[in-house]
């Protein structure tokens, strides 16, 4: 009698790993484990995502190849307004010569090389919608179409796999729970469906069958992935060829360009630099000046009023000012005294080197002149100079000026305090310079009452009198008594005395020199 055989003693197949002729890879279940803890269908997303990669990497070259035909057909209109830019007739075209060889003829080379770019655009827009872009398209529905059929064919094994392997384990489970219960309490009774023994015998029986599944699904992907490297090298060699289409488009289009901008160039270093030059002098010999005739000289330039007698100064030249800044002592500068009875200060008397606009100005009828003390004399008046900031704030200000020599200085006080009197003074003082007047408005150009003094037999003026003192005592010079001379017009001194009052604002230092122009 033979003896019976256990289930449990069969052997069940084995999974081991698969060899590939290009690489070994492992098998992602456990030959261990009744339920692997891997999905099924694992392989199958990932060669699904691979081909997604594939179709997605396609559709990028199918929208690279359709903006560059956007560009091609962009850049064609673009090419339409570069010709626009040069298609009307030169401005002024009669300066050019119209013979070959010119500008004119440069111009038109420059058209009809834009031109041709401008259908050069065209058909290449053409080309990449009409040659490429469809091979692409062809190839992205191939994608489309094994993505589908691997979709297809695999969730069918796959779906098998994981109803073995659910059967499977809903058993080994049953088995668990009833070899527990053996174990808690082994004189219980137990189902004749619960017993442990053909709990066992009926997970061997279905673990069986789940292997089988899952090699059928296995063999299956196996050749999904052998299919794989040959639908691969045909998408690259359908791309390679696409890529070998638009080099040469492309390539071919660049040399066109370079070609007519080459023409272009040509044409414009083929001008004689004189060309132009000659032609429009032979035409316009009549009108171009004559390179012999002498050039213009500033000397010989005249225009009107430049010799008006308000024009020329009535005494200018260098003096010194003793500046505001007690520290910074005495600075030279060139003044004048001009018609309109203003007294300006500039750094020099240069015309042309910048625009002469005065430093200082003085409107003398405005202000009040000081005696003179050897070389020096004061100026009481507001700054007036238009173009700086906070003149129009300007108080009165005493100024000090310093002459080269006395002599200087008896020009320019003379000449300043000429210009102080109102016109209705000036006459009034003309009248009082009688012999026979001695009051001391008579002998006082100021019509003060200060002693005055007489340097080379001319009268002097009173150490300083206010504008309004010396209104006053000019109205009153025409009815005053003969009898009351100032002792001062009797008593001429031997010469020119610092006063008190003066001498504290000068200290010696160079002079400069006047020029009367009066």
């Amino acid at each position: 009698m033979s003896t019976p055989v256990s289930p449990a003693d069969v052997k069940l197949p084995q999974r081991s790993g698969t060899v590939s002729s290009a690489f070994t890879r492992r098998t992602s279940m456990s030959d261990d484990e009744a339920i692997p803890d891997t999905d099924s269908s694992e392989t199958t997303n990932l060669l699904l995502e691979r081909l997604r990669a594939w179709k997605h990497m396609c559709g990028y070259l199918e929208d690279y190849f359709s903006a560059t035909a956007k560009v091609q057909k962009s850049q064609s209109k673009d090419y339409e307004k570069i010709l626009k830019a040069v298609n009307e007739p030169l401005k002024e075209g009669h300066h050019f010569s119209s013979s070959e060889g010119g500008v004119a003829g440069m111009f038109e080379n420059l058209r009809n090389n834009t031109q041709g770019m401008v259908t050069m655009y065209m058909d290449g827009e053409k080309n990449l919608k009409n040659a490429i872009l469809p091979t692409l398209e062809r190839l992205h529905k191939e994608i489309k179409n094994k993505s589908k059929e691997l979709s297809t064919g695999a969730t069918k094994g796959a779906k098998a796999v994981e109803k073995a392997r659910g059967l499977t384990q809903k058993h080994i489970e049953l088995l668990g729970q009833n070899a527990a219960t053996y174990d808690a309490a082994a004189s219980g009774k137990i189902e004749q469906h619960h017993d442990p023994y053909l709990l066992k015998r009926g997970i061997n029986h279905r673990l069986n069958n789940q292997v089988n599944e899952e090699n059928n699904h296995r063999q299956d992907i196996l050749a999904v992935q052998n299919s794989f490297q040959q639908f691969e090298a045909h998408v690259l060699q359908t791309i390679q060829g696409t890529m070998e289409q638009f080099h040469q488009h492309m390539g071919g289009q660049l040399e066109r360009q370079r070609a007519m901008y080459a023409d272009i160039l040509g044409t414009a270093q083929r001008i004689p630099p004189d060309f132009e030059w000659i032609n429009f002098c032979v035409r316009n010999d009549a009108a171009l000046v004559n390179p012999d005739s002498p050039p213009r000289s500033f000397s010989s330039i005249t225009f009107p009023n430049m010799d008006h007698r308000s024009t020329q100064p009535l005494i200018e030249g260098s003096l010194e000012r003793r500046s505001r800044a007690m520290i910074k002592g005495y600075s030279t500068g060139y003044y004048v005294v001009t018609p309109a009875r203003y007294l300006h200060e500039f750094k020099d008397n240069d015309d042309f080197r910048r625009d002469p606009a005065p430093e200082l100005s003085l409107y003398l009828p405005d202000c009040v002149v000081g005696a003179i003390d050897g070389v020096k004399f004061n100026v009481k008046g507001k700054d007036v100079s238009s173009g700086k900031i906070g003149n129009a704030f300007h108080t009165n200000t005493e100024l000090s000026f310093k002459a080269h020599t006395p002599n200087d200085a008896e020009k320019w006080w003379s000449v300043i305090k000429e210009a102080t009197r109102a016109p209705a003074l000036a006459a009034a003082a003309t009248t009082l310079a009688s012999p026979t007047a001695t009051s001391p408005a008579a002998t006082s150009p100021a019509g003060s009452a200060s002693p005055s003094r007489s340097v080379s037999g001319q009268a002097q003026p009173p150490t300083y009198a206010e504008k309004e003192m010396e209104k006053t005592q000019a109205s009153q010079a025409t009815a005053a008594s003969p009898v009351a001379a100032s002792p001062a017009a009797t008593t001429p001194t031997a010469g020119i005395s610092r006063t008190a009052s003066t001498a504290s604002h000068f200290h010696t230092s160079p002079g400069g020199s006047a020029v009367d122009k009066s």
